[in-house]
């Protein structure tokens, strides 16, 4: 594989992506929307509620969570620990949510999308081979959805922080789970997603189509996240590595299988057997 070629089709499509304010402006609300506005709705309004009837109605669902949780809650009044819960817990699949929705966006449109704009022909006469070229596009179609993460990460992390840290005793996030989910688990599954919408983005004939089969692929894999998430941030041990292991096994295979499929024809809009 030459990587130059590679770097070259990935770059391109990331410089495009970047000059388009179609494409961030939305990404920002989405972003925003999630990592920073209603994290800080939520955490602000639970710690308005000291010694009301609230705080008695919180302090009953935290004792009936799962023992594991309650165990890894930290506070000294319910309203603390029901806000650690939310922070730590409750708010972890947004860390999926986010980055899956925009790589998908983007995955969606890769390949049907140099039909549309006429440059398919260019790329399936060029030097470039098929394989290249996926993993370019892949590449691609990831950069977006996790900087989006790390950037929307950090946000998160001063909200928390700022919003709940004072009643902990100080600045406690990221813990450790929430690093192993943003490091190690999140970033394959991200690249499952993806192997299956560049797959469809071969064989579809629109970007329209394109774009409404992605976002079934993208339900699944998001309610899977969601229980792996959790699981991932409450008990970051041997399990999660395993999942993220396991996680990135996948992903690799199916990348190798999605770059075996991929046929010239489908740059030129030619069906193909695959």
């Amino acid at each position: 594989m030459n990587w130059n070629h590679v770097r070259a089709i990935a770059g391109a499509d990331l410089r495009r992506l970047f000059k388009s304010k179609d494409y961030w402006i939305p990404l920002l609300i989405m972003a925003s929307l999630f990592f920073v506005i209603i994290p800080l709705i939520m955490l602000t309004v639970i710690g308005q509620f000291e010694h009301t009837a609230f705080a008695d109605q919180v302090a009953s669902v935290v004792g009936n969570l799962p023992a594991q949780v309650n165990d890894a809650a930290r506070g000294d009044t319910p309203l603390a620990r029901a806000s650690y819960i939310a922070a730590v817990f409750l708010l972890a699949p947004i860390a999926i949510i986010v980055p899956v929705t925009i790589s998908a966006a983007v995955g969606s449109n890769a390949i049907v999308g140099e039909r549309e704009r006429g440059t398919g022909e260019f790329l399936a006469h060029s030097p470039v081979t098929m394989r290249e070229l996926y993993v370019g596009k892949l590449i691609a179609s990831l950069v977006p959805g996790y900087l989006a993460l790390i950037v929307g990460f950090a946000a998160y992390a001063l909200v928390v922080n700022l919003t709940v840290g004072p009643d902990l005793g100080g600045w406690f996030f990221p813990t450790v789970g929430w690093v192993v989910l943003i490091l190690w688990v999140i970033p394959p599954f991200i690249a499952v997603a993806l192997t299956v919408i560049l797959r469809i983005s071969a064989r579809v004939r629109s970007a329209a189509s394109a774009q409404q089969a992605s976002s079934l692929v993208t339900l699944p894999i998001i309610m899977l996240s969601y229980a792996v998430s959790v699981s991932v941030v409450v008990s970051p041990g041997r399990s999660a590595f395993l999942i993220g292991a396991v996680s990135w096994a996948v992903a690799i295979f199916l990348s190798m299988r999605g770059a075996k499929k991929l046929r010239r024809e489908r740059l030129l809009g030619v069906a193909s057997e695959t």
